[in-house]
C-alpha cells in the first residue's frame, strides 16, 4: 500500500441539484485538487535492525490499498463494497496490526519504554493491551490504558472485553474506570481509564505499584492530565528501578505525534511505526471560504443522504453542545419533510456534558433501511470507533478554553482546528470500508492551520493541577513537564491556593488540613471550597446542587422562535439573589416532579432533560464523597443567603463592583471592565456587589452565573483577601 494512499484517493465530485439545497442554500462545490497525503510517518528502517531510530511495521494489502474490501461502484466518492459480515475473531485477524503481532511483542518485551506511532484503524488501542496480556507480560500486575475521554475508555473496554471472552462481562478480565464510575474487580488485568483517574490514583500511590504496564494512548491530545502523567510515570519508572522493585513498562501511543520530542523526553527510548489504515479515505475541500459552517455541514449531509445507500452512516463534527443540538433538531425536521429525498434518519448526539449512558447511545444499531447520523464535538476525534461510518463532515472548528493570568480571564472561544486534529477527524472513517471526508474549509485554509494543537498545559488555569501535584508531594515549579507551562500561570495557581487556604505558603507548598480535604473531590478547588465552607453555614445540600450545575452545561433552552415564551414560563423560578439561586429553585421543583413526569416537566419549562439528569447524577456522586468524609449533608431550606456566603467563600476572587458613573462593573481582582450577561436574571439591574462564575468575551466582557453579595460579608468570609481591596460602601 503506497504511503500517500492512506488519505489521498481523489474522486471527482459533481453535485447535482438537491431539493434541500434549492430550498435552503446554494449547492456546495468542492474542489478536487490532490492532497499531500496524511500526517507524516516516522522515519523507517528494517524491523530486524537494532537502532535508536523508529522501526517500521508494515501491513500487507492489495494493489488498491484495501486490505479486505471488494470491487464495487462508487457513491459520493465512496466505493460501494459488498462484503460478508465477519465474526469478531476474523475482524481481529484482518486488522493491519495482526500481521506483525509477534514482531511487535518482541520489541515491547525488550524495551522498558516505547513510543508507538500507529496509523488510524490499525487496531493499536484494542489489540496491543491484549497482545501483552496474552503473553502475561504484566505478570502479577495490571495493564493500565489511559484515554483522554470517558466515552473512549468505556467503549474500548466493552469492545476488548467482548473480544477477550464474549461470555464475560466488563469488570472481569477487562474493565474501566472513569469519573464517578468504576467497572473493575480484583481479577481485572486490562484496565481502561481516563488519564484523570490514573492521576488521582497517583495521589495515593506515587509509584503506581498496582500497574506493571502503563499505556498512554492518544498522547497527541496533550490534555493537562496526560502531560502531568508523562512526568508521573517517567518518575515512577525511574524510582521503581532504583529501589529494585517490580519494574514498570511504559508505552506511549498515538497516530500523530512529534516523535523526536517524545523520544527525547522519555530518555531517548525506541519508537516503532505501524502502518495501518484498513481502507483509504477520499478527501474533499471547499472551493471557496464559507463562514456559515453549521449550515454548510447540514447541506452537505443532505447531499450525501439523497444519494448514498441507507447503511452508509455519517459523522458530523461541530464545536459545542448548543451547535450539536441545534443541528440535530434541524436534521430531524428536514429529514421528515416529504420533499427531502432519502431513507429514514436516526440522529444521535455526542458531547462531554452527557452522562456515560447517553454517550454510549451512539454505538446503538439502527433499524434496517435507516441512516445513522452522529453529530459530535471533538470528543469523537480519537479512539472512538463507531462502526458503519462511511462519511465524515468536518466543520474545521473547535471550542477551546484558554486562561490569561494577566487578566484573570478564562475564555472559551471557537477557533480553527490544527492539521493534526483534521487528520484525526478524517480517520474516523475508513475503518469498515472505504470512506470519505468532506472538509468545510478550503485547501489553502488547511495549509495555513497550525501543524499541532498547543498543549492544554500551556493555555489553561493550573490551580487543580498544582493541587494534585502537591498531594503527591511534588512542587509544580520543580516538576518535569514535557512542555513547561508559563511561569505566571503557575504563580497565579499558587496564589489562588494560598488564598483558598489549601496551602500554608507558596515556597514549600505544604498542604493544610483543608487542602488535604480538597484533594478528595474531583473538582476545581474553588468549587470544593464552596462545599467545604457550606458545612459551617449548614447548607451542604444546596452547595452540592450549585456545584453540580457549575459542572454541567446550561440546562436552559431558549429556542430562537420561542425565546420570550421560554423566559415567561421560567419566570416563577427567578430569584432576585441571582442565577445560581434560580437554578436551586429549578432543581427543587424538578426533584419534586414524578419520575414519569420529568420529561414532560422539562419540556413545559424549556429545560434540557439530559443536562438536568447529568446535574442530578453529579450531585449524587458528590454526596457520596461527602458521606465518605463524614460530612453531614444538611440543608438551609429557604435561607439561601447562607448558600451565597458559601459561594463567596470559594469564589471571592470572582467579585465585581458596580461603577455608577460608567454604568459598568469592575472586577476586584484584575480591575477588568465588564457587564452582566443578557442571559442572567440580574440583567437590567445594578446590584452594588456581584459574584460571577465565569467571564466570557465577545464584543465585550460579560459576567455569567451572577449572584448578589452583601458588602458586610466580605471581611467575615474572606478577610485575608478583602483587607487589601478598596470597596466602596453601597449608598
Amino acid at each position: 500500500m503506497e504511503e500517500e494512499n492512506v488519505y489521498n484517493r481523489v474522486v471527482k465530485h459533481k453535485p447535482g441539484p438537491s431539493k434541500f439545497q434549492m430550498k435552503n442554500r446554494p449547492s456546495i462545490i468542492f474542489n478536487i485538487n490532490k492532497t499531500n497525503g496524511g500526517p507524516p510517518p516516522a522515519k523507517r528502517i528494517k524491523l530486524t535492525t537494532v537502532s535508536d531510530k523508529p522501526c517500521t511495521i508494515t501491513s500487507s494489502s492489495n494493489s488498491n490499498g484495501n486490505t479486505n474490501g471488494t470491487n464495487g461502484t462508487r457513491v459520493n466518492g465512496v466505493k460501494n463494497n459488498i462484503k460478508p459480515k465477519l465474526n469478531i475473531n476474523e475482524q481481529r485477524r484482518r486488522l493491519p496490526i495482526f500481521v506483525n503481532r509477534n514482531k511487535l511483542l518482541e520489541i515491547i518485551k525488550s524495551n522498558d519504554t516505547l513510543v508507538v506511532i500507529a496509523e488510524t484503524g490499525c487496531g493499536k488501542s484494542t489489540q496491543i493491551p491484549q497482545y501483552i496480556h496474552s503473553l502475561r507480560l504484566e505478570e502479577n500486575g495490571c495493564i493500565a490504558v489511559t484515554q483522554p475521554r470517558r466515552v473512549a475508555a468505556i467503549s474500548l473496554a466493552k469492545r476488548v472485553a467482548q473480544e477477550n471472552c464474549p461470555s464475560m462481562e466488563v469488570g472481569e478480565t477487562v474493565g474501566y474506570t472513569v469519573r464517578f464510575e468504576d467497572k473493575t474487580s480484583p481479577r481485572t488485568k486490562i484496565k481502561y481509564m481516563t488519564d484523570g483517574m490514573l492521576l488521582r490514583e497517583a495521589m495515593f500511590d506515587r509509584l503506581l505499584m498496582k500497574y506493571t504496564v502503563i499505556i498512554l494512548d492518544e498522547a497527541h491530545e496533550r490534555t493537562i492530565h496526560t502531560d502531568v502523567l508523562f512526568g508521573i510515570v517517567k518518575e515512577a519508572q525511574k524510582k521503581r528501578k532504583e529501589r529494585n522493585v517490580s519494574p514498570l513498562k511504559v508505552i506511549v501511543m498515538s497516530a500523530t505525534i512529534d516523535v523526536e520530542k517524545f523520544k527525547s523526553y522519555f530518555n531517548n527510548c525506541k519508537s516503532v511505526y505501524i502502518e495501518g489504515r484498513t481502507f483509504p479515505v477520499n478527501l474533499f475541500y471547499m472551493s471557496d471560504q464559507n463562514d456559515d459552517y453549521q449550515t454548510t455541514c447540514i447541506s452537505t449531509f443532505f447531499k450525501i443522504h439523497r444519494e448514498a445507500p441507507p447503511d452508509y452512516d455519517v459523522l458530523i463534527f461541530l464545536t459545542g453542545q448548543e451547535e450539536v443540538e441545534t443541528a440535530a433538531q434541524q436534521i430531524r425536521l428536514l429529514a421528515n419533510d416529504p420533499d427531502v429525498e432519502g431513507p429514514p434518519v436516526k440522529v444521535f448526539t455526542l458531547y462531554a456534558a452527557q452522562s456515560s449512558i447517553q454517550q454510549m447511545n451512539v454505538f446503538q444499531s439502527v433499524p434496517e433501511g435507516h441512516r445513522k447520523v452522529i453529530i459530535s464535538t471533538n470528543i469523537a476525534e480519537t479512539s472512538v470507533t463507531i462502526s458503519g461510518i462511511r462519511y465524515v463532515i468536518d466543520c474545521g472548528m473547535v471550542k477551546v478554553r484558554s486562561f490569561h493570568p494577566s487578566t484573570g480571564l478564562e475564555m472559551l472561544k471557537v477557533q480553527r482546528v490544527s492539521q493534526e486534529q483534521a487528520w484525526q477527524r478524517a480517520g474516523r472513517t475508513g475503518r469498515d470500508a472505504e470512506g470519505c471526508c468532506y472538509r468545510m474549509y478550503t485547501r489553502s485554509q488547511f495549509e495555513s492551520m497550525s501543524e499541532s494543537t498547543i498543549p492544554e498545559i500551556q493555555r489553561a488555569n493550573l490551580t487543580s493541577v498544582v493541587l494534585q501535584l502537591l498531594a503527591i508531594g511534588v512542587h509544580a515549579k520543580k516538576f518535569d513537564f514535557m512542555s513547561k507551562p508559563p511561569e505566571e500561570t503557575l504563580d497565579a495557581a499558587f496564589e489562588e491556593l494560598k488564598l483558598l487556604g489549601a496551602i500554608e505558603d507558596v515556597e514549600t507548598g505544604k498542604l493544610t488540613e483543608l487542602g488535604k480535604q480538597m484533594t478528595k473531590f474531583p473538582l476545581d478547588p474553588k468549587f470544593t471550597k464552596i462545599i467545604l465552607s457550606a458545612v459551617k453555614y449548614g447548607c451542604v445540600a444546596e452547595a452540592l446542587t450549585a456545584v453540580a450545575f457549575l459542572s454541567a452545561e446550561s440546562v436552559l433552552l431558549n429556542p430562537t422562535t420561542r425565546k420570550e415564551q421560554a423566559q415567561a414560563v421560567r419566570q416563577k423560578f427567578h430569584s432576585t439573589e441571582g442565577d445560581l439561586m434560580t437554578l436551586i429553585n429549578i432543581y427543587r421543583e424538578f426533584s419534586n416532579a414524578g419520575k414519569s413526569n420529568k420529561k414532560a416537566w422539562c419540556h413545559e419549562h424549556f429545560l434540557n432533560l439530559r443536562n438536568m439528569l447529568y446535574v442530578k447524577d453529579v450531585r449524587s456522586q458528590l454526596k457520596d464523597i461527602c458521606k465518605g468524609l463524614n460530612i453531614e449533608v444538611n440543608s438551609c431550606s429557604n435561607q439561601l443567603k447562607l448558600l451565597r456566603k458559601s459561594l463567596l467563600a470559594g469564589l471571592f476572587m470572582n467579585m465585581a463592583e458596580y461603577n455608577k458613573v460608567d454604568r459598568r462593573y469592575v472586577t476586584l481582582h484584575k480591575k477588568q471592565n465588564a457587564w452582566i450577561h443578557p442571559s442572567s436574571v440580574l440583567h437590567g439591574s445594578s446590584p452594588h456587589l456581584v459574584l460571577f462564575t465565569e467571564m466570557v468575551q465577545t464584543t465585550k466582557c460579560y459576567l455569567r452565573g451572577v449572584t448578589t453579595i452583601e458588602s458586610d460579608w466580605l471581611m467575615t468570609v474572606a478577610p485575608e483577601y478583602f483587607q487589601h481591596k478598596n470597596i466602596r460602601t453601597c449608598d
